[in-house]
């Protein structure tokens, strides 16, 4: 169930399965996109820990592992009856597929765009590159560039490398929130309580952890443990990557930990092949997470 390709049919598939399987877990649907594709989101109580993936189309493989690891901590819930207390009290939400026009660009080809279709040929002939490659949305915008965090200092950068219109990836838009992807994230979380954020994206194998001076003290410690945990490094942003993404937004406007997870190595989109060896390293970083945002919550609640 969890391998193989993952595109917008294969996730509408997994998420009839998790909400027949299991209750208590509640499905959202928090936007649509510029083709009408619906944002998604599974939530076992507001607050507590946020979990994303597939910002980008050719990083589509992170999809799946929300999905995988969602199912594992509600039969962890179904069959444990403090840990699925626990949970509930925390709350913990997950958005599998923040961007599900780009993955069906990437995953199926340029005719999934539909009326935008000309726009995004037009797009990857003046980059040179195959529609495997699209990260942007269907309006040629990369969603982890477009939320407010340093977004004009990312607008510079983008001008500087001569990225100054719509484009497979890396143009960040004109306006922060700008798209409607970016602006239902946000709009979920300015809506809850959340006290950890997690982005996954591929690839690298690193962990970032830090942006600007609202870093809180503990996110460092929480990433070395996690590299510990998964063999990950630990690793700083560096030009154009540093501002304008969701972990970035999270640390600025909420001063609380966040994270981006780099999944697996080689050249996106990575090969499903690699996903089952890839996922135990992910999963011992999620579950620690977890685990500590329950810890902390029970903790505040006994101050």
């Amino acid at each position: 169930m969890y391998s193989g390709e993952c595109d917008v049919k294969k996730c509408e598939e997994l998420q009839k399965y998790l909400t027949g399987k299991y209750c208590f877990l509640r499905r959202l649907v928090i936007g649509k996109t510029q083709l009408s594709r619906k944002i998604v989101a599974f939530t076992l109580s507001k607050g507590g820990l946020i979990l994303a993936g597939a910002f980008h189309g050719a990083e589509r493989i992170t999809a799946m592992m929300l999905y995988k690891f969602l199912d594992e901590v509600c039969s962890k819930m179904d069959s444990d009856s403090k840990f699925y207390d626990a949970v509930i009290k925390t709350g913990l939400t997950v958005v599998p597929m923040v961007n599900p026009d780009s993955v069906e660009i990437s995953c199926n080809g340029v005719h999934t765009a539909g009326n935008k279709a000309e726009f995004v040929s037009e797009c990857l002939i003046k980059a040179g590159l195959p529609h495997k490659k699209w990260q942007a949305n269907a309006n040629g915008v990369d969603i982890n560039h477009n939320f407010d965090a340093g977004f004009y200092h990312v607008k510079q950068r983008e001008r500087e490398l001569g990225i100054l219109s719509p484009s497979p990836t890396r143009y960040g838009g004109e306006y922060p929130e700008s798209e409607r992807e970016s602006s239902a994230l946000c709009d979920l979380c300015r809506d809850s309580d959340y006290s950890l954020a997690v982005a996954l994206h591929s690839q690298g194998r690193e962990i970032y952890y830090d942006y600007g001076n609202n870093t809180p003290s503990e996110s460092r410690k929480l990433a070395y443990k996690m590299a510990e945990l998964s063999g990950y490094a630990v690793s700083h942003p560096q030009g154009i990557a540093v501002g304008g993404g969701f972990k970035d937004w999270f640390i600025e406007h909420f001063h609380r930990p966040a994270f981006t997870l780099e999944v697996g190595l080689g050249e996106n989109p990575l090969s499903p092949d690699i996903f089952d060896t890839e996922y135990e390293k992910v999963t011992t970083m999620l579950w620690y997470l977890l685990d500590y945002t329950i810890m902390n919550k029970n903790a505040d609640k006994d101050l």
